[in-house]
């Protein structure tokens, strides 16, 4: 198995763990980097069970946008339900 397959699997399990327990108002936070990006794809195809992310940087805000889910200023939000990295 290489290393994609496998950090896409792990961003799938991340989704499988927190889909049961989202919300039309849940928040997610999202980290960085390659493993985030798969859960980003991941996450994509759920977006209309939650309201939105924040994002650990510009470049995963900039990926989120791209699917189509929204991304909040951390200081605009009360609370995250889950924060993946």
């Amino acid at each position: 198995m290489n290393q994609d397959k496998l950090k896409s699997d792990v961003a799938q399990a991340a989704i499988d763990y927190i889909k049961p327990k989202l919300d039309s108002d849940s928040i997610i936070g999202v980290g960085t980097g390659s493993t985030a990006n798969f859960f980003i794809d991941h996450l994509s195809k759920i977006k209309h069970l939650f309201d939105g992310t924040v994002a650990s940087s510009e470049a995963t805000a900039e990926r989120l946008r791209g699917h189509g889910i929204p991304v909040y200023d951390l200081s605009a939000v009360d609370s995250m339900e889950y924060y993946v990295d």
